[in-house]
């Protein structure tokens, strides 16, 4: 069997969700035509789905052991499929994977989104018919695209999602079969057993994480992502950065851990960091009763889950690494870009984050059978339920109207607020830009040269009256946007020192920054402080 996912996960739903999946009794060429149709458009970047002949489907489940095909006419099945792929427009081909269940032969046909959609196929199979028609999948039926659906799905033609995009600045040699056979083995494939059996091209192209012809194979960007000791060479910032600041965002001590390599080891490596070094967990006995009450500083089920997330959803296109904060009151994590522009801002206020598009179609399929993620929309409800059964604050969710960022925020659990160091790191339940305002609001009334790293207090007097962000890293010496000038530019917004001239357009090529009344009080209050080097951090 050929498959890269157990035939017994598809058949029980464990793995492969029922809006992929087509299950047929017998051979019907016409159903199975507009199906794979429909499947090769991807109207929802679900990344394709699977076609299953010979089993019967009773309520949305499939009945075993199956009905199975007769072994005499497998052959012809399969030529026949074949065929079909000629009738579509586009050319199209399924991946046919004939195997047995409980003794019963069936025939798998595994359809990916195609590379080179909108796809249609003949609204009937008669000699004479010259109708075409767009098919795709609305829930688990398979439907004929109406006007609007057909509208949409032509502006999907032009963009295959980035991660399915092949890599030409990459060869089939940077995908490394021992990475390969690691993950066949962990989700249960029985494509791991052949594996080591199978030509090196001819596994990649069942796993469709190549693409091409022979000449000029080519691997995809998933491909690289998951089977690739550096995928950081092909997708800089495709990392994830842990920054711990002891004493808050202004000070000038923190420590930063990367975690850089293929993506479910960063992501399970990025977890165990967090869980050891980070969430703490502390015991409250009561006096009236004899049960103790467990709590954690953060609920760890919802960082997994948000990080996850983060991994999945963000664009591997933008040279920006997720990155989680831990500060003495909140943990926060960050990626770029926001959430899809098809989720309302109401619904994003309401904790309802259902897209119906899906940035990532094959990360998410990958993490999906890794257990890492669950997909179709759950994941805010499974943070609610374990930040509530935690007993922690409800976290905040931050992005702008341009959805260009999308920072998840945990305040710490109310029963550690009394470890924070010092009282004005002391949590008051508020937002990042509020509790950031008030620590430096706080430290400039004190004279606080510890409210602002070296790099911020260079940058301040650079804002008057103005200043652009080429502007400021000339004036600094530097030749680019380092890490330490993004935190200090982040630092001196969020406290209200400085402000962007454009503020509704946060990326615009024209925006300058420009000092606030508070900023202006801050440089008069802290006039003979110098920096204490010369170039900052």
């Amino acid at each position: 069997m050929n498959l890269p996912i157990n035939i017994d996960d598809i058949l029980h739903g464990r793995t492969v969700e029922s809006e992929r999946l087509e299950l047929k009794k017998g051979w019907n060429p016409l159903a199975v035509l507009h199906t794979l149709c429909a499947f090769a458009n991807d109207f929802h970047n679900w990344g394709g789905g699977y076609v299953i002949v010979g089993v019967e489907e009773v309520d949305g489940r499939s009945v075993l052991p199956p009905t199975g095909l007769n072994l005499s006419d497998m052959d012809r099945i399969q030529k026949e499929v074949l065929a079909l792929g000629h009738r579509m427009i586009p050319d199209y081909h399924p991946i046919m994977a004939p195997c047995e269940v409980q003794g019963r032969h069936i025939l798998v046909l595994w359809a990916c989104g195609g590379q080179t959609r909108p796809y249609k196929a003949p609204v009937s199979l008669g000699k004479d018919c010259r109708e075409y028609a767009y098919y795709i999948r609305k829930g688990t039926s398979t439907v004929r695209a109406r006007h609007q659906d057909e509208a949409e799905l032509m502006g999907l033609s032009a963009t295959v999602p980035f991660d399915d995009r092949i890599n030409h600045f990459a060869s089939v040699a940077d995908l490394d079969l021992g990475l390969i056979r690691s993950y066949l083995q962990r989700v249960g494939s029985n494509l791991f057993g052949q594996a080591h059996k199978l030509d090196f091209v001819h596994l990649c192209r069942r796993m469709s994480i190549v693409d091409g012809p022979d000449e000029f194979l080519r691997p995809k960007n998933v491909g690289l992502m998951f089977f690739n000791e550096h995928p950081e060479h092909f997708f800089p910032q495709a990392q994830i950065d842990v920054v711990h600041f002891p004493e808050g965002l202004g000070a000038d001590t923190f420590t930063e851990t990367t975690f850089a390599g293929p993506l479910d080891r960063i992501l399970g490596d990025a977890l165990r960091h967090i869980e050891t070094t980070v969430v703490r967990e502390k015991i409250i006995k009561h006096a009236n009763r004899p049960e103790a009450t467990r709590c954690f500083n953060y609920p760890m089920t919802a960082i997994e889950e948000c990080l996850c997330n983060a991994v999945y959803h963000r664009s591997y296109e933008i040279r920006e690494p997720v990155e989680v904060r831990v500060l003495p009151d909140r943990l926060t994590i960050g990626s770029f870009p926001g959430p899809d522009r098809s989720i309302p801002d109401d619904d994003l206020k309401a904790f309802r984050f259902l897209s119906r598009r899906y940035r990532n179609r094959r990360i998410g399929e990958f993490l999906k059978e890794l257990d890492m993620t669950e997909g179709r929309g759950t994941g805010i409800p499974k943070i609610l339920q374990a930040v509530k059964a935690n007993g922690s604050p409800d976290p905040i969710f931050h992005t702008d109207s341009e959805r260009t960022f999308f920072v998840s925020e945990f305040p710490l659990h109310p029963e550690f607020e009394n470890e924070i160091s010092t009282p004005e790191d002391r949590p008051q339940q508020k937002g990042v830009h509020e509790g950031v305002h008030d620590g430096v609001h706080d430290g400039v009334h004190d004279g606080g040269l510890s409210a602002l790293s070296d790099t911020a207090r260079r940058i301040l007097p650079l804002c008057s009256p103005q200043a652009s962000t080429p502007d400021l890293l000339q004036a600094l010496g530097y030749t680019s946007r380092t890490r330490n000038f993004r935190r200090a530019l982040t630092t001196l917004l969020e406290s209200n020192l400085i402000e962007m001239t454009i503020p509704d357009k946060p990326r615009s090529s024209k925006q300058k920054y420009r000092l606030t009344a508070n900023g202006r009080n801050w440089l008069e209050n802290n006039a003979a402080v110098k920096p204490r080097n010369g170039k900052g951090e």
